[in-house]
């Protein structure tokens, strides 16, 4: 008998790039719902767009803090020690105070001012993956040789990891995110991953050099724990690698489909701006916040939600939300989106946005340039989608040109 594989949760379900229509449907009736989660967790969802925020704004009633206990099921009893050591240091994990102490260090290394400072290097690493496909010939898989290795190579540089390791770090980026997999197996890739960062904190301990964890021990060495800087290194290599990665591959994919849309993108610069906030907000690749738990009972658009419980923000239902934007299904480059969730809100608002947004800046109109002809390989029915997976993309996306 052939085993089938259930469907992701109700908040992950996708019709290609589209949320599916029953998320729209829960925004409409009540905009906040019970739903089950992939650990068959019962939780609540909120879908619309002014609530989303709401949510991601207020860290007193929503937390990201865990409370003692707190597992996953299927997970293993774990040493309250053990499980406080894997939470040091990751922002997404944390509230203020202690959020806003850990952030304040690195916010200096993601101004805008900071990020211009990388625009050299990141054009040189984009130009040098596309000579690399042109000459490899066409066709070829952008995502391997152009959407994943890019964000790779540059978030690596920032944080003095080894381009070598790249690949043992993307497979585990992958593992941690994949929600198809036993918690086991993804709390097995976690430890491997603190394992490598660990070594990484020893070196940068004896010898701090000019990235991002040189910084950190030299003007905060101090302050900061080895578990701290292990974490902060981790949640960057993780978040800097697989969101921008997916964005540009999706995205790519999203243009091809719109082809005027495309050559607006590849033809004029001050384009590429506003079309970026809108693949941001179209594609909402990240599928919800980071959970939040409850720390009172509250209520959100009318809906009584009890403390201690799980709660989901949805970001694409949030960004596809007729009441934030006209004609929300549309994808319209031209129009800009100011105020997508895209990067989340509030004080967890995403630190590396400007990075994410120039990274797409110089490799979209780069790519298109360098390949007018670019066209999909194969037909849009066969390309895969990654489902099950925290942060939606594509498994490949095999182009010509």
């Amino acid at each position: 008998m052939t085993q089938t594989t259930p469907p992701p949760p109700v908040h992950m379900r996708r019709n290609g790039f589209d949320p599916i229509p029953e998320l729209g449907e829960i925004r409409i009736r009540e905009g906040v719902t019970k739903v089950v989660n992939s650990f068959g967790m019962q939780v609540y969802l909120v879908t619309r767009h002014e609530d989303v925020k709401a949510v991601l704004s207020d860290h007193v009633h929503f937390s990201n803090t865990r409370p003692p206990g707190f597992v996953l099921p299927g997970a293993p009893d774990t040493p309250v020690e053990d499980q406080e050591a894997q939470r040091a240091g990751n922002l997404l994990g944390l509230d203020p105070p202690e959020h806003q102490r850990l952030r304040r260090m690195l916010t200096s290394e993601f101004t805008i001012r900071r990020i211009k400072r990388l625009e050299p290097r990141i054009t040189e690493i984009v130009e040098d993956h596309l000579d690399a496909m042109e000459a490899a010939g066409s066709p070829g898989d952008l995502v391997e040789s152009f959407a994943l290795p890019i964000p790779s190579l540059v978030i690596c540089e920032l944080l003095g990891v080894p381009y070598a390791d790249r690949d043992d770090f993307q497979k585990r980026a992958n593992r941690q995110l994949d929600l198809s997999l036993p918690v086991q197996d993804r709390i097995d890739t976690q430890r491997e991953a603190r394992d490598y960062m660990h070594t990484l904190v020893s070196s940068a301990r004896r010898s701090p050099g000019e990235d991002i964890l040189g910084m950190l021990v030299r003007d905060h060495g101090d302050e900061l724990t080895d578990n701290e800087l292990v974490g902060i290194a981790g949640l960057l290599l993780l978040a800097g690698h697989e969101t921008t990665s997916n964005m540009l591959g999706l995205g790519t994919l999203a243009l091809l489909r719109h082809p005027d849309q495309l050559a607006a993108v590849r033809d004029d610069l001050d384009a590429v701006g506003p079309a970026i906030e809108e693949l941001l907000r179209w594609l909402s690749i990240v599928q919800t916040s980071i959970p939040r738990i409850t720390t009172a009972d509250v209520e959100v658009a009318g809906v009584p939600i009890p403390a201690h419980q799980l709660v989901f923000a949805s970001l694409p239902a949030g960004n596809r939300d007729p009441e934030f934007i006209d004609a929300p299904d549309i994808l319209d480059v031209s129009r800009g989106a100011p105020g997508h969730l895209a990067f989340g809100h509030g004080v967890h608002h995403c630190l590396g946005a400007p990075l994410a947004r120039m990274e797409m800046r110089i490799a979209w109109p780069a790519l298109f340039r360098r390949f007018p002809n670019l066209a999909l390989a194969d037909d849009f029915e066969n390309v895969e989608f990654r489902e099950f997976h925290f942060i939606y993309g594509l498994r490949s996306l095999l182009v010509s040109w």
